[in-house]
This record gives C-alpha cells, structure tokens and sequence, in this order.
C-alpha cells in the first residue's frame, strides 16, 4: 500500500491508495450537503445528485450507465450533511472512462425541464419509501429530537421542499455550490496519479467561491410516533458524541463495539439472547466534520419499551464494571472488523475521504494505534457523560 496526495492549482485535492489488484474505486466529492440548506429547500443537493446522471451535452442518461456497466462497472452517489459524492468502482483498465464520467456529469449537466420534472417525481416516491419504512425513517426522526431545524430536517427533503423547487433555481444552485476548489477527489486502486492530475487539470477550470457556513444547534427531546398497519415497534435512543477528530471518538467506537455491535455484544446479549425482546439490536455512529451522533436501534414489541429503555441505561452504567480483559477483546474486534472492511476498496475510498473531510486522509491509516491509545478509564468516563442526556424516538403500532 502507497498513499499519495496532490493539490492542483485549480483547487481539487486528490488523495489516492496505491493497490497492484486490476480495480480502482474512484469518487469526486464536492464538500457541500444538505447541512448547507435552509428549511425551505432541503433536499436540493440531494434532488442535485440525482439530476447530474440525466444527461449531459454529449451524453443521455443510457450513455452514462452503459459505458460503465457494460465495462463490470458500478456508478453511484451519494448525499450526506456535508458531502455530495459521485463515485465509480471498475477494472483500472478504464479507469479513464469512469472519471470521464464523473466529469461530465459535473461540468456539463443540462437538467432538461422534463427530465426535471421526472426526477422530481422519483425523489418524491424515495421520500414516501423512506417514511413507509420505519427501521429507516426512524433515522430521520432522531436526528430531528437532536438538532434545531434547518440541519435537523432530512437530508432528502420533505414532499413540500422538493415539490416546490425549480428547475432554474436548482440548476443556478448548483453552478454556485459545485465548483472544483471544494472538490476531493479520491482513488484506491491501480492507476497513474500524475495521469489522473493531468486529466483534472486540463478538465477543470479554477473557480473560486467559499461555500457559506452552517449553525448546528443541538437539542434534546423525545417523540413517539403512532402508526396503523405496522406490527413492530422501532425504538431508537441517541445522543451527541465526541467529533472525528477529538480523542474520544476512538472510545466512542469502542464503546459501541462492546455495547452494540454484533452477537456478543452487551445488549444484544441481555435483550434478544437474555430476555427474547428483538430480533435486531444494533449501535451506529453517525459523523463527520461537524457533527457526531451515536445511535442505538431495537426492533421490539410496544408493551416492551419500557423495559428496552431501562436495560440500555443500565448497561451504559454498567460500562463502569468494565474490565482490562473485555477492554483489549474489544480492541481487538475493532483492529480485526478495520483490516477486513480493507478489502473493498469502495470501503477505502469513503473511508479516506470522510477522514479528508474531518481532518486528513492519512488519519485513516493511524485507526489501530489510537484504537490502541485508548484506556479503560476513558471508555468508562465516555459512557456515563454520553448518557447524562439523551433523545428518544419511536414508532409504534397503533391501538385499533
């Protein structure tokens, strides 16, 4: 493995893993996400990252994904709080033809008024899917008993923000927001980075304006959302986290490893093995630059919430009766789960660019040693001060 980094004169920042295996995972990030949104238009950089694969001056929206897929290749996105990120995974023999891509859905995008209109209706029945699935809809309800509104607003919008977007609007948004100073573009894989550099230089024309900033205003509270024809109750309990590149993070995915990730986990073990509670019993940190979250989802019975709240608190204070031995399994399982999950290079290649975001690339390959660094004492402290405040949110099967 090789690292390398190079800034170009045009802005872009490129970070690149250097792998002899015949693929390479490519993304161009643009460091802009729904975070950046006010109220009345959220959704717009998702809607935007939707809109870019409908075609370009040169290209429909067949031509985008058949060039890619029919060379065993994958094309996708995706928008977070503060990312837009359009990606390909291929054989590094047409490495070129996916930046090909990825560049011409950036610089020459001609959103049609029709194609606009269609998409609009897309996102609009991915809004619906996402609220008739509570196990994910959930995620948005909980990151609005977090955060204030705009940030606390979903990331995908509301059917009224995305129904009353324009395609003039969105398309003058975009030239404003997607510009090459804030782009990072990340690769991991088998390719020529000085090619690569070459390519971006002579494709992307430097275009300077700072991105506005964003005020992230934390809350607490707790909701419970009844609903018909639903048999399960969705329970989810989070709570504000140390950021990425704070020295409690490292004991904040300890914490989850021993709490909540996997069967032999502390709460899998007490609410699915011990008590029969839930079939799905599973802790999430939620990060990047500015905001950190940790999460911890049950699928369970109405009748059962009170008692699944009263065991997660009290294994957040039974963290205290922690041990050395668990403490280094623990460890363990995190240096283990870091070095398999190094296999897809897609896992890499985000990998890196969250860890550029939030601070540099090259923390990603520190992971073990401040896994490492990491001791008992802050791991116990960690959990009783995550704990003193908390937010809730529920959906629940509605009495007939």
């Amino acid at each position: 493995m090789k690292f390398l980094r190079r800034k170009l004169k045009n802005g872009i920042t490129v970070i690149m893993e250097q792998r002899e295996l015949p693929v390479v995972s490519l993304s161009i990030s643009n460091k802009f996400g729904a975070g950046f949104e006010k109220s009345d238009i959220k959704g717009v950089a998702h809607f935007i990252e939707h809109l870019v694969f409908n075609g370009t001056k040169t290209r429909t929206h067949e031509d985008i994904s058949r060039e890619i897929e029919k060379r065993g290749g994958i094309l996708n996105a995706f928008t977070s709080h503060e990312l837009t990120s359009f990606w390909v995974k291929l054989p590094s023999d047409h490495l070129f033809v996916g930046l090909d891509i990825l560049s011409d859905i950036l610089i020459n995008p001609i959103l049609k008024e029709d194609k606009f209109a269609k998409e609009k209706k897309v996102i609009l029945e991915e809004i619906k899917m996402y609220h008739d699935t509570p196990q994910r809809f959930i995620y948005d309800l909980i990151e609005g008993n977090l955060y204030e509104k705009p940030f606390g607003d979903s990331v995908i919008g509301s059917k009224e923000t995305v129904s009353s977007l324009e395609r003039d609007y969105v398309y003058s948004f975009f030239r404003e927001n997607y510009l090459p100073e804030n782009f990072i573009v990340t690769i991991v894989g088998n390719a020529e980075i000085d090619k690569v550099c070459e390519y971006l230089e002579k494709n992307f024309s430097e275009k300077r304006r700072e991105i506005g900033k964003f005020e992230i205003k934390k809350k607490n509270r707790e909701t419970i959302e009844e609903r018909g024809g639903i048999d399960q109750a969705h329970f989810l309990i989070g709570m504000h986290a140390p950021l990425m590149r704070e020295k409690d993070y490292a004991a904040l995915e300890i914490l989850n490893a021993y709490l909540a990730d996997g069967a032999s986990s502390k709460l899998f073990l007490k609410i699915r093995e011990d008590k029969g509670l839930a079939y799905a019993v599973r802790g999430n940190i939620n990060a990047e630059k500015s905001y950190s979250y940790y999460t911890i989802y049950i699928g369970t019975t109405k009748e059962a919430l009170p008692e699944i709240k009263k065991i997660i608190l009290d294994e957040f204070d039974n963290v205290g009766k922690m041990d050395e031995k668990e403490l280094e399994e623990t460890k363990e399982q995190l240096i283990g789960q870091r070095k398999i999950s190094t296999e897809e290079s897609v896992n890499v290649m985000n990998e890196l660019l969250i860890c550029e975001l939030s601070g540099k690339a090259e923390d990603y390959y520190i992971h073990e040693k401040r896994i490492k660094a990491v001791s008992l004492e802050q791991v116990k402290k960690l959990a009783s001060d995550l704990i003193k405040k908390y937010s809730i949110a529920a959906i629940v099967p509605k009495d007939i």
